[in-house]
């Protein structure tokens, strides 16, 4: 009988060591967690942690408005004269599972937070078109282009206000930041234009002109920015106008893909430049009036 307890009390230290070692702890620590001591230590922490409990959901649910931690510890201090730091708060709620509700995003944060990527600039233009120097003042927006069966696709440009010369567009099927920001990208960085040291460009205040990969490609360009009034399209008539133009003297509906589309705005884009005579501008093409007032600014 004294055999067979050896035996087994032996038996059992090696399978309390082996499961210690599976664990990763050590003997003396599971003897430690497992003694009187600390059973009478963990049981007097949990009396206290449900004191606590039923104190934080007193506060909780006092006058009928349920809180968060803040608030719980506010109440217990104000209400109930009990002073209980944060992190115990949260502690114990996270235990028991008391959830506080979720607060509806603030507006007026996230206009904040909205403001940080897009950015409004002033009216510094204030609707005058007529320039004379080329390279100097420039006039963006983007508009919607409908062709075959309703499909949609975006235009993009940017025109100088003194010649009245379209120096660069482009074509996509959808609207997104890089809409606008790609015609900058490529005039910087192929070096289409040189643009004059006290260059602005204009544009309303749509979302792609406000966002900051925008800004950041105007500031590359050596462009300051300014910007209509919001809902004033009479700010940035030049660029309108042209939209209005180029939807009157072209056929869309017979572009039955997108890429028969582009090139009919890049013929388009071509004529308007080197073609077509503008009234407004000695009767000559906008590719011919940047020259005439080239020679004029050289004269001078």
């Amino acid at each position: 009988m004294l055999i067979n307890f050896v035996i087994n009390k032996y038996s059992l230290k090696n399978m309390v060591r082996y499961l210690c070692q599976v664990a990763d702890v050590s003997r003396s620590g599971y003897y430690n967690y497992y003694s009187e001591v600390s059973i009478g230590v963990r049981s007097k922490k949990e009396e206290q942690d449900n004191i606590s409990k039923r104190n934080i959901l007193e506060a909780f649910n006092y006058k009928h408005r349920k809180k968060g931690a803040r608030q719980i510890k506010m109440t217990l201090s104000n209400k109930f004269d009990l002073e209980y730091n944060l992190k115990k708060i949260r502690r114990i709620m996270k235990k028991f599972d008391i959830v506080c509700p979720l607060r509806k995003p603030n507006p007026y944060r996230r206009m904040r937070k909205a403001n940080l990527e897009h950015t409004v600039f002033p009216n510094i233009l204030k609707r005058e078109f007529n320039q004379t120097i080329p390279g100097k003042v420039f006039s963006t927006d983007i508009t919607y282009l409908k062709y075959f069966e309703g499909k949609r696709a975006y235009l993009s440009t940017i025109k100088d206000l003194a010649s009245k010369e379209i120096i660069a567009f482009y074509v996509s099927e959808k609207l997104e930041p890089k809409t606008a920001t790609k015609l900058l990208e490529e005039l910087s960085g192929q070096n289409k234009i040189s643009f004059h040291p006290e260059a602005l460009i204009h544009s309303d205040q749509g979302f792609e002109f406000t966002h900051h990969l925008f800004h950041e490609a105007a500031k590359r360009c050596g462009l300051q920015q300014s910007m209509s009034r919001r809902g004033n399209c009479w700010d940035n008539a030049p660029i309108e106008s042209f939209f209005g133009h180029l939807k009157d003297e072209i056929n869309m509906e017979h572009c039955k893909t997108f890429e028969e589309l582009k090139e009919e705005i890049n013929e388009y884009m071509d004529y308007y430049n080197n073609d077509r005579g503008q009234w407004d501008i000695k009767r000559m093409t906008p590719n011919q009036y940047k020259h005439h007032l080239n020679k004029k600014l050289e004269g001078q």
